[in-house]
């Protein structure tokens, strides 16, 4: 097990060129862990009203960042959840387990309710009652971002175990993490923003994360497939979408 610590003299991080290497690196990988987040943010504050898109995406992120860096300070916790509760049918299953099964589920279940609402329900027809509108909106408004607390939750630890098999010291990864979210914040918004107003990249951004979902819940039974499969899918299936729009402008600016 490795031995976790915070830098006896800060300055020693700023002068230590392999602490600047371990501190790029992870935050490249924090940010690539973290595209599935985004995805799942973006969807889920697009059904807000765009004038609370901008705060939801900001929680959101927030909420990710206080979750890695919570986990971070109970890194004794998080090794733990590796150790088996239980065994099923000769599997033995730990937390971690548990945490992965259950958010993969719950990824399955809300991506697979996104589509049959972008494919099947018609949009409501709109009401005059202001009041009630406004019960509405802030119920969805924070049912969304107890959502998005959830999910964050399960890509933190994740995120967290990748982190801890990289560097020993707390405080790189901290920075790590921050510098990440801070990318992230400025990267949401144009993301969110193009997959709202293209439903095919919607509908692509939803299988994503219904194949992000079938990947937690095989890694809970010790199935390991490697996401580099699933990114390489799907920024094959966004560059043949990319082409579609492409030629839809062009027939239509014709």
């Amino acid at each position: 097990m490795h031995a976790f610590a915070f830098a006896e003299n800060p300055m020693e991080l700023l002068t230590d060129p392999n602490m600047w290497i371990a501190f790029f690196m992870l935050a490249a990988l924090e940010i690539v862990l973290g595209l599935d987040n985004i995805i799942f943010i973006s969807i889920m504050v697009g059904r807000l009203p765009a004038k609370k898109r901008d705060i939801a995406r900001r929680l959101g992120l927030g909420l990710a960042m206080f979750s890695r860096i919570a986990l971070l300070f109970s890194l004794a916790w998080v090794m733990t959840l590796t150790n088996p509760i239980f065994t099923v049918l000769a599997q033995e299953i730990s937390g971690r387990d548990l945490i992965l099964f259950g958010g993969g589920l719950f990824l399955l279940y809300k991506a697979s309710h996104e589509i049959f609402m972008e494919v099947e329900v018609q949009p409501p027809k709109k009401t005059s009652v202001k009041i009630e509108t406004v019960k509405v909106g802030a119920t969805l408004f924070w049912g969304t971002i107890v959502q998005i607390g959830v999910v964050d939750i399960i890509f933190s630890l994740d995120s967290v175990i990748t982190a801890i098999g990289m560097v020993d010291d707390i405080s790189v990864m901290v920075a790590a993490v921050v510098a990440s979210v801070a990318v992230m914040m400025f990267a949401v918004k144009p993301i969110g923003e193009f997959v709202d107003q293209h439903p095919s990249i919607k509908l692509l951004a939803l299988a994503f994360l219904m194949m992000v979902g079938t990947l937690l819940v095989a890694e809970a039974f010790d199935v390991h497939v490697p996401k580099a499969y699933v990114y390489v899918a799907m920024l094959f299936s966004l560059g043949v979408e990319a082409l579609n729009i492409r030629a839809r402008n062009k027939r239509q600016s014709a």
